[in-house]
């Protein structure tokens, strides 16, 4: 089974990665500035700052995969792309895959674009968008030292849109998964799904995927 490291393991994408690895058996350590309200049963917690990552060290030797779900939202509103260079700087030339999860704003919406942020984006969500189309430039601009993955959710994604565990999804590549109906839309549940057969089986080395159903 793998080891597998967590950054923002208590909120909402990151709770879900915890618990759907957990659930298959993996060795799980979830970091988060704050105690979990919520902790999952068999997982490993550690406090800490993503922007302090010489104290979270020992959490890293030996990991399988490190996924980042950090937000851009309180005292990281402006930090997670700091935090996230140090981190690929620190697995680069390790064996250890780098995770991050992004927004639905860097999706194309069809093949060869555009972005779904060029698509009359809501202003509210901008920032956290743009942080997220960073991060993945960030990450596109690292050498071949670093095996790196990067997840799209759906378009709807979030607490406020849960729904139950299928196991089911689709991948679509660089483009933004739609029903049939034109609706894009995947379950904290599911969506933890996809990352974790990534982490599994390998799929996309240095390279994005969207997922939706």
């Amino acid at each position: 089974m793998a080891r597998i490291v967590v950054l923002g393991g208590t909120g909402y994408a990151g709770r879900h990665i915890v618990s759907e690895a957990v659930s298959r058996g993996h060795g799980v350590i979830a970091l988060s500035r704050s105690e979990p309200k919520d902790p999952v049963a068999g997982a490993a917690y550690l406090q800490g700052s993503a922007l302090d990552l010489d104290s979270l060290a020992p959490a890293f030797e030996g990991a399988d995969a490190v996924v980042s779900a950090l937000s851009p939202r309180g005292d990281m509103e402006n930090s997670v792309l700091e935090a996230l260079g140090n981190l690929a700087s620190r697995l680069t030339g390790t064996e250890t895959r780098l995770g991050v999860i992004g927004g639905a704003g860097g999706s194309l919406v069809a093949p060869g674009g555009p972005r779904l942020f060029d698509q009359n984006f809501p202003e509210e969500y901008k920032h956290e968008a743009q942080v997220g189309i960073d991060s993945l430039a960030l990450l596109e601009d690292t050498n071949a030292g670093l095996d790196w993955f990067f997840v799209h959710p759906a378009e709807v994604f979030g607490p406020w849109a849960e729904g139950e565990r299928t196991g089911h999804y689709r991948d679509g590549g660089d483009v933004l998964v739609r029903d049939d109906e034109g609706k894009s839309y995947i379950s904290g549940a599911d969506f933890a799904v996809a990352v974790v057969d990534e982490i599994e089986q390998g799929n996309h080395h240095r390279e994005r995927f969207t997922v939706g159903y």
